[in-house]
């Protein structure tokens, strides 16, 4: 049985879609923020990012947001990460929201990232006190 299933399996492997069985871009992202890693998070980062964090947002280059990011780890030391929502429908886009506990209270981050050379790169950084 299984040597009649194992040619079909081959045959039919290239028509399964590619992202089925790797993990969210998102869900990628949300231990480098638990660990307060902005360095890696930096690195998905489009070459200009809006990035918005408690009410001071502007529009960085990818050096500039990574240490502010930095900045803002250094004062708020994260403890926890975990996905709120996550929108993957689109093939070309990835929202989600993460609930980022610290040792100073739990923020709210909101990422969107857009297909840039059939990679995701974060355009929009939104990190507000949650409510």
């Amino acid at each position: 049985m299984i040597r009649f299933l194992f040619p079909i399996l081959v045959l039919m492997a290239p028509f399964i879609p590619q992202g089925l069985f790797q993990s969210d871009f998102i869900d990628q992202l949300s231990p480098l923020f638990k660990a307060g890693n902005s360095q890696e998070i930096a690195k998905n980062f489009n070459p200009s990012i809006a990035l918005s964090i408690l009410k001071e947002e502007d529009v960085y280059s990818k050096v500039q947001a990574e240490q502010i990011l930095r900045d803002f780890f250094s004062k708020h030391n994260p403890t926890n990460s975990t996905v709120l929502h996550l929108i993957n429908t689109n093939p070309n886009m990835r929202f989600g929201i993460l609930s980022l506990a610290t040792k100073n209270g739990k923020f709210r981050i909101s990422i969107t990232s857009k297909r840039t050379n059939n990679v995701f790169l974060i355009t929009e950084l939104r990190i507000d006190q949650e409510k």
